[in-house]
């Protein structure tokens, strides 16, 4: 790589195509692969992580719970970004742990997600849909016009990536990005659950972070954690450790107990505050999943829990907090019952449906820092 752009040397591609039953061939132009080291990765709080491809920083090992330390190595929310006029775009990864779920996609879980600017807006490319081994290589998109374009490549939600190469044709410029898209500037900071980190997009590119992060084109920093959003005061540590950050979103309460709300929600507040007094916090309250209609207990259970952070919140208004915002579980995923995979994890309609409802607030939020 010379200056901000690398050319290749060449390698032949063959695939084979196979579809009802017939077999054909098709020779794409020599490729050869990049190693996405060399461009910009976005989403991410620290660059001194064990790894380039993890969210917590290296400090925290020994310190963070053992769920909440794993969870952190999954590459949720974060993104290359790059440029080329190749007419074909290829990845070679490696999974770290090659997770399988039952009720979430493959390439949602441990794929990747390919996204272009197109007349001004972020559009869907191509997603790249992992081996059923660690290892995968696999041409995402193929002849295209071989005009110079700017792309963001999302990474596996729910595994992570120990290596990554973003293959092109033979002389095909590929480079860093030369616009400044999404902003770095005033990033969004969620903190959140399984749901947060992404359970179930069918790809990467539909967690609801990361819908945010392109309506806003802004970066959004992912810290999900699924089944562990449980207050940990570290965690409130690393938001707080942010620069500039634009606000912070907590989302927490599928996971946290009245208790914890009760004890813990205000400290873990007073840190992200205390640390920058003039950024925005938002709280939401559990949805109301479609299970409640039918399960009293759960029912039960998201009342009570969604009190607890409306107690929270009143009570820090009556404190004196200026800068702070309220979203209830009305119509937070719509009320058909249509918006979840398992009665709890967001389809790709519940993540849609979620940031119509919660982006007007963190556009509120911004425009009042």
């Amino acid at each position: 790589m010379t200056d901000r752009f690398a050319r290749v040397g060449f390698a032949v591609f063959v695939s084979l195509l196979i579809w009802s039953g017939t077999v054909s061939a098709q020779k794409h132009s020599d490729k050869v692969f990049v190693d996405a080291v060399q461009f910009p990765l976005y989403g991410k709080v620290s660059d001194d992580t064990n790894t380039r491809y993890e969210r917590l920083p290296a400090s925290l090992e020994g310190i963070s719970r053992g769920p909440v330390w794993s969870l952190g190595r999954n590459s949720a929310g974060l993104f290359i970004r790059f440029r080329s006029n190749s007419t074909a775009i290829w990845a070679r990864w490696e999974s770290t742990f090659c997770v399988s779920m039952n009720h979430m996609t493959p390439a949602g879980t441990r794929g990747l997600d390919l996204y272009a600017i197109e007349d001004g807006e972020w559009r869907p490319v191509c997603s790249a849909r992992p081996s059923k081994d660690k290892l995968t290589e696999t041409c995402i998109i193929s002849g295209m016009d071989g005009r110079e374009r700017e792309y963001m490549l999302y990474l596996s939600l729910y595994d992570g990536v120990s290596s990554l190469e973003i293959g092109v044709d033979k002389d095909a410029l590929i480079a860093p990005p030369a616009v400044d898209r999404p902003s770095r500037e005033r990033p969004v900071v969620m903190y959140g659950t399984s749901i947060l980190q992404g359970g179930c997009a069918n790809r990467p590119g539909m967690a609801h972070t990361n819908i945010i992060g392109r309506r806003l084109d802004r970066e959004v920093i992912n810290l999900g954690f699924s089944g562990n959003a449980l207050l940990d005061m570290e965690i409130a540590g690393l938001m707080a450790s942010v620069e500039d950050p634009g606000v912070y979103v907590l989302d927490y309460v599928p996971n946290a107990s009245v208790q914890m709300i009760d004890e813990k929600g205000e400290e873990f507040f007073r840190t992200l505050r205390d640390a920058h007094p003039d950024v925005p916090v938002i709280f939401i309250e559990d949805p109301t999943f479609p299970t409640t209609v039918f399960n009293g207990r759960i029912r039960s259970e998201v009342q009570k829990k969604n009190m607890a952070q409306k107690r929270l919140y009143e009570k820090l208004k009556r404190s004196g907090e200026k800068r702070i915002y309220y979203i209830s579980t009305d119509g937070l995923i719509g009320d058909d019952g249509e918006a979840t995979v398992d009665g709890i994890h967001f389809t790709d309609l519940g993540a849609v449906r979620y940031v119509d409802k919660v982006l007007p607030v963190v556009r509120k939020a911004l425009k009042r820092r």
